[in-house]
């Protein structure tokens, strides 16, 4: 990949993720890259080329960070508690490699665009279904109200510590939910 082409991927995935997609056009890509609008064109035909392409970057770089903050989990509770812990250390924008917390990118950008069956949209569900994977591949007990439940807090958490301001209350709570649902899931099942 050539040296412009990342700069325009990079300011395009920074600029669209603090201010939205609809609100950055591409002449303040350019002017915050310094790269000439014929490159631009060069590498990308349209504007939504370079969405998707900064999409698959921060989906890279997303899912290579969590593949390492669930790496050493030895129990379904430690995949819980790295997750959790680790969505905590990005809420409170102590993740260099995922930038100052802005809710969920995929989220922001699924809600910018009404045509669910667009190449964008499309490229946000795939994500979440590959971090639903990613997730699953962690966990031992492979009960699906357990993952279900996981992937529901995880996208809870995200979007209300966003709106809310109060990352640390949610996740304690998320703590919280998660322990009661893995104790419910240990529990004999009573059959009629």
């Amino acid at each position: 990949m050539s040296k412009k082409r990342q700069i325009l991927i990079d300011t395009a995935l920074e600029l669209f993720y603090r201010n939205g997609i609809n609100s950055i056009g591409i002449n303040e890509i350019l002017k915050s890259s310094g790269v000439a609008k014929r490159t631009l064109y060069t590498d990308f035909d349209s504007k939504e080329a370079l969405i998707l392409a900064a999409l698959h970057q921060r989906h890279e770089r997303f899912i290579d960070w969590l593949e390492n903050k669930l790496l050493d989990s030895q129990s379904d509770t430690q995949v819980i508690q790295n997750l959790f812990n680790a969505l905590a250390s990005w809420f409170d924008n102590q993740e260099p490699e995922l930038g100052n917390f802005r809710g969920c990118f995929f989220i922001n950008t699924s809600a910018e665009f009404s045509d669910t069956g667009s190449e964008i949209s499309r490229f946000c569900y795939q994500h979440k279904q590959q971090v639903r994977s990613v997730i699953q591949r962690h966990l031992h007990n492979q009960d699906p109200l357990l993952l279900e439940s996981i992937c529901l807090l995880k996208e809870g958490a995200i979007t209300t510590a966003y709106m809310s301001g109060d990352s640390h209350t949610v996740i304690k709570h998320c703590h919280e939910v998660s322990r009661v649902l893995q104790e419910r899931l240990r529990q004999p099942t009573v059959s009629e």
